[in-house]
């Protein structure tokens, strides 16, 4: 499917939505809608971006799985140089899939099965986040019983409000993530007088879709005065663990740069010395995706307002349902028709199944496609088969040529299991 590049990622030719040069509407001619389309260019400068801002200090970027495990983008992102953050064993089994050496794994999640921690020890992964004393001690247990040194790092919850929506805030005391700092220092103490484990860092990570450094900045610098006493102990750490969270602007509104927020980090570990372990998901995947759905119907909602009833909307992106979270809607094509007001709404048979509330488009058509913006991050993953809904067709758009990574499923696909 030969295609010529022109710019990175999602921009207008003319009156037409394109992605690095691709008419979206021929990706949407040719797989049906609803469509998940990345651009791969959009990918590769992200992580590109954060890798160079670190300007020489030593790192390992751990792209977490979690905001879009899709085999290609996985491989992707392990082609240019990534190692990996996965919060299950299963996420663990994609990334070995996609080519992630045990060693390039770091195990997060705060409920780790006694299977999962099997899996993780037996692999030798570079290490496990452990969330509590109790978890901890089930590695232990293992480990003896495998004969085998269990890499661990301790995530410390810090009580630092990250002030993003509190779903996705993982930060404060009342939070299930993490041991309390007192609790965490007692802990850390205690894992050089076990034998058959191994501490290599102190992780810390307080939430998502974050949009101001300070509390970030303060993360970064407990895990650092809590890593530099270890250090006076010589506990014999090798890097400190960062996390994620940085926000992406969905709305047009500023967020702290990419540079910025490695600069924030750098500054506050330099003085240990130790490398950085940074688990970017959202902040590299989620300006790369767009969501290409199908006007089905238009129906009045006021006088003033209408429904707009798309193929797409809480089974492809839960995002707005759950959070309430906002993603820019376009038309792929516009026509010089006068705006007007929509809700623009999903087919799902739930009243919670809004995509976008009060959005101002020019005037919509059915079979007029939209585009539902920056759903690299948390769109695919998250989608589910309720109303027997088939989950959704993905394609990657790299260099000159587009191609499906992920097919449409069929019905087929989702009863195989029940017969």
């Amino acid at each position: 499917m030969p295609t010529s590049t022109r710019a990175v990622g999602f921009y207008r030719e003319q009156h037409e939505l394109v992605c690095d040069g691709v008419p979206l509407s021929a990706i949407a001619a040719a797989e049906g809608t609803p469509v998940y389309v990345y651009s791969a260019a959009t990918l590769r400068a992200r992580y590109r971006t954060i890798d160079d801002a670190f300007n020489g200090y030593p790192h390992t970027l751990h792209y977490a799985l979690k905001a879009n495990s899709t085999l290609a983008v996985a491989r992707l992102l392990r082609e240019l140089g990534s190692a990996v953050d996965a919060n299950t064993v299963w996420e663990i089994e994609v990334a070995r899939k996609a080519g992630f050496q045990p060693a390039e794994i770091v195990f997060t999640g705060v409920g780790k099965s006694a299977a999962e921690l099997e899996c993780a020890v037996a692999l030798g992964v570079k290490a496990i986040n452990v969330e509590s004393a109790g978890e901890l001690g089930r590695i232990e247990a293992i480990a003896v019983r495998l004969g085998r040194t269990a890499r661990v790092a301790v995530r410390v919850n810090p009580d630092i409000d990250a002030k993003s929506h509190p779903h996705i805030s993982t930060g404060l005391k009342t939070t299930k993530f993490g041991v309390p700092v007192d609790q965490a220092r007692e802990l850390l103490a205690s894992v050089r007088r076990r034998s058959s484990l191994k501490l290599v860092a102190v992780h810390v990570h307080v939430g998502s879709q974050i949009t101001s450094l300070e509390p970030l900045r303060r993360a970064a610098a407990l895990a650092a005065r809590v890593s530099k006493e270890l250090q006076d102990e010589h506990a014999g750490l090798e890097y400190i663990d960062l996390g994620g969270g940085l926000g992406v602007s969905y709305d047009g509104r500023d967020v702290p740069s990419l540079d910025d927020y490695v600069s924030a980090l750098v500054e506050e570990v330099r003085p240990t010395g130790l490398r950085i372990v940074l688990e970017p998901g959202r902040a590299i995947a989620a300006p790369a995706g767009a969501l290409v759905a199908r006007v089905v119907d238009l129906k009045p909602r006021t006088a003033e307002t209408d429904f707009a009833i798309i193929d797409a909307g809480m089974t492809e992106l839960l995002r707005p349902a759950l959070y309430s979270a906002f993603h820019r809607i376009e038309p792929v094509i516009v026509r010089p028709d006068e705006a007007r007001q929509y809700e623009i709404v999903g087919p799902v048979c739930e009243t919670s199944d809004v995509v976008g509330r009060d959005r101002t488009l020019p005037q919509l058509h059915v079979e007029d496609l939209v585009a539902i913006r920056d759903v690299g991050a948390y769109g695919s993953v998250m989608a589910s088969n309720y109303n027997r809904r088939p989950l959704p067709a993905e394609v990657l758009v790299d260099g000159n040529a587009w191609r499906v990574i992920r097919r449409r499923q069929t019905v087929d696909d989702m009863i195989r299991l029940e017969i």
